[in-house]
């Protein structure tokens, strides 16, 4: 990791992951990337959705939120459980990399919600949602009295990568995001296994080579984040 001003074009910008001072829910988490903030909260409940009623098995579902002062301009309240295209989007991308890591079996009847929100955006928020949810999950199914073993397993992170001045660069802030030619979001478990794959040429196109090498820094990058996720939660 290094100096957001400074780094080179294969490290990432400088990542936190420590404990929220504030709230109640046993899983609860302040990751930053570089400017980037988001507040994860996850919360346990006995209960499952009523499609999943009787079978035995957990759900793990999450929410995200940008906050209003989170950008400039102002960022509208999304309310009457009305959300945005894109707020839809990152939230289910969230979940889903989630419940890639989860035995949801060995969950038993119980649901996880997973809720991110947004203090300050400067590029990769749903990345940074997806690397802090994961820690904010594991401390709250940690807290339970009784769960058997093996609930987790595997850990999630994400990183974003893009072709930026004709260089492929690792983890994308806002400016970096909107100068790419090449913009890529890449999910991996701990084991090296993806979960999911985002990559949109921007007015361009990118070849083998150049998708192999953003692969390859997103490997680098999560690789990283995976080593930071074990120290926070061994710390929270």
């Amino acid at each position: 990791m290094a100096d957001e001003n400074s780094r080179p074009a294969d490290a990432l910008r400088t990542w936190t992951i420590e404990p929220a001072p504030f709230g109640a829910a046993p899983g609860r988490v302040i990751v930053a990337a570089g400017r980037t903030t988001v507040l994860c909260t996850a919360s346990v409940s006995d209960d499952v959705p009523p499609w999943m009623k009787g079978e035995g098995r957990g759900w793990v579902t999450a929410e995200y939120n940008m906050l209003p002062g989170s950008t400039e301009p102002r960022k509208r309240r999304e309310r009457g459980g009305k959300v945005d295209g894109r707020t839809t989007e990152i939230q289910r991308l969230i979940g889903r990399s989630l419940r890639a890591i989860i035995d949801l079996d060995a969950l038993g009847e119980r649901s996880v919600t997973v809720d991110c929100d947004v203090l300050e955006a400067d590029g990769g928020t749903r990345t940074a949602a997806i690397t802090g949810g994961y820690v904010a999950l594991a401390r709250a199914l940690a807290s339970l009295d009784e769960l058997p073993t093996g609930v987790l397993r595997d850990s999630v992170a994400a990183v974003s990568v893009g072709v930026v001045e004709g260089r492929p660069t690792l983890d994308l802030n806002y400016q970096q995001d909107f100068a790419a030619a090449v913009d890529m979001n890449v999910v991996m478990t701990g084991a090296g296994r993806f979960v999911e794959i985002q990559g949109t040429g921007e007015e361009a196109t990118f070849d083998d080579a150049e998708l192999a090498a953003l692969i390859a820094l997103a490997k680098q990058g999560i690789a990283e984040l995976k080593t930071l996720q074990t120290a926070a939660i061994a710390s929270v």
